[in-house]
């Protein structure tokens, strides 16, 4: 006879603990048949003494079949593609990403979060859009797939339902910085969307959940590897996370630079970063014969507008009215304002001396966001989509004292003199030439074994 006690401690004292044992565990939660206490010391346990790879695979894999696995038409093979990235400061990626994977003849079943801390949620930013549903069931995502080739959708109920138990309890048991437990969540829900190609954007820096590069790296080559041995083609792109991507953050706002992105325009580290991504899955699923072309496909598909165009199909499938939807994908900014609201008030910050922009810390500016409205901090707590930020100036540019270099976007609670210093705390200015400031990719981990391919260049 399996017991719960015993294997949480063979797991406290670092002891590997068996296949039969991992997923009894995983069903157990499944069924809620656990106290919260027990879950809790288990979670603890695997994030002191960690996990071999093969127990992360088995944990993957009993999360991934802990509830229902899509299941898509046979015509579909080879073109179920996905993204995930660990989350940031405006990172809005995936509003762009996934229509422009869609124009390139991808089906991107896109599954989801929201946002907690300081990372904004994809979900919490098209639900600034009035009208967007989130929710679709399995029936809805294949048609919204069919007719349009993306969605972008939250878990429902029926996917991966022990990844929702122990995802709630990882963030209040200081739990979600473990290795082995952010790839389980991460990949489980991955196989149950039963993708062929996955890419994942692994964030490091002073705005991520990782530090440095090297502490990323070690987990994006665990994500590789696990995402390879349950048959997903993965790979992995490490990108800097100090600053803000692109220069607006906060949900509505990022709706609009996401639409500039999707024009064609927009800030360039956030389209360097879409087409990366995008190109490296166009490779990896043989639309494309290289990274290099991939990014070519995605940037034309940019430009051309058949990205917007599908983005503009996917809001209406997903419950925005037409006229809502054409606003939006077919007007100036003012006409954007009207449709997702504008804050109250706005008040821009000015440098306190002359010199060059070495950093614009994303950090700060997110945790001001979040003080006034624009985040949460338990789940479900309602938030203002029209609060946020904009960056005015740019790393590398050179500034006076005096020039207005951030626009913040409140209501109520109003910005206070705290926000005001430590917004000021964001931005490093130092004594030196005006400079181009480099990329974002630090790093890519390519698929592994039978996915291996040599024209990747």
């Amino acid at each position: 006879m399996l017991s719960i006690p015993e294997i949480i401690r063979k797991k406290r004292d670092g002891e590997k603990l068996q296949q039969e044992e991992i997923i009894y565990f995983v069903q157990a939660v499944s069924r809620k048949a656990l106290q919260e206490g027990q879950i809790g010391a288990m979670l603890m346990a695997i994030r002191l003494q960690g996990m071999e790879p093969d127990e992360t695979l088995v944990l993957t894999q009993a999360m991934a079949t802990s509830g229902r696995v899509l299941e898509w038409p046979g015509k579909w093979q080879g073109l179920l593609v996905d993204k995930h990235s660990t989350g940031g400061v405006g990172d809005k990626v995936s509003l762009s990403l996934a229509p422009a994977l869609a124009a390139c003849g991808c089906k991107v079943p896109m599954i989801s979060g929201r946002g907690l801390g300081h990372t904004g949620g994809t979900l919490d930013k098209l639900e600034s859009i009035p009208g967007f549903m989130v929710s679709q069931s399995p029936e809805q995502m294949k048609q919204i797939l069919e007719q349009v080739g993306c969605c972008i959708v939250e878990q429902s109920s029926e996917l991966v339902p022990a990844d929702k138990v122990l995802y709630a309890l990882r963030d209040v048991t200081a739990t979600v910085d473990s290795l082995p437990l952010i790839t389980g969540s991460i990949l489980s829900k991955k196989a149950a969307e039963n993708i062929c190609a996955l890419v994942l954007d692994v964030k490091f820096g002073s705005a991520a959940l990782y530090p440095t590069l090297e502490s990323a790296q070690q987990l994006a080559e665990s994500l590789v590897c696990v995402g390879t041995q349950l048959g997903i083609c993965t790979s992995a792109v490490l990108s800097k996370m100090d600053g803000p991507l692109g220069s607006r953050v906060g949900h509505s706002l990022e709706v609009l630079e996401s639409l500039e992105c999707l024009e064609g325009q927009g800030p360039g580290d956030l389209r360097e970063l879409v087409t990366t991504l995008g190109g490296t899955l166009l490779w990896q699923c043989g639309r494309a014969s290289s990274v290099s072309q991939g990014a070519a496909r995605i940037a034309k598909a940019l430009d051309n507008g058949s990205a917007l165009r599908t983005f503009q199909a996917m809001l209406e499938a997903q419950g925005v009215e037409a006229k809502v939807a054409r606003a939006l994908c077919s007007e100036g900014q003012e006409e954007r304002f009207q449709v997702l609201g504008q804050a109250r008030a706005q008040e821009e910050l000015v440098a306190l001396s002359d010199g060059t922009v070495q950093q614009i810390l994303g950090l700060p500016i997110a945790r001001v966001i979040h003080g006034l409205g624009g985040g949460r901090s338990q789940k479900g707590q309602m938030i203002n989509h029209r609060v946020g930020a904009e960056v005015l100036v740019s790393v590398g540019q050179k500034v006076r004292k005096g020039d207005p270099w951030i626009r913040i976007h409140y209501e109520n609670p109003e910005l206070g003199d705290a926000g005001r210093r430590e917004l000021q705390e964001a931005l490093i200015l130092e004594d030196s030439e005006p400079f181009i400031p480099g990329s974002k990719v630090a790093r890519t981990i390519l698929p592994q074994g039978q996915w291996a391919r040599a024209d990747k260049d």
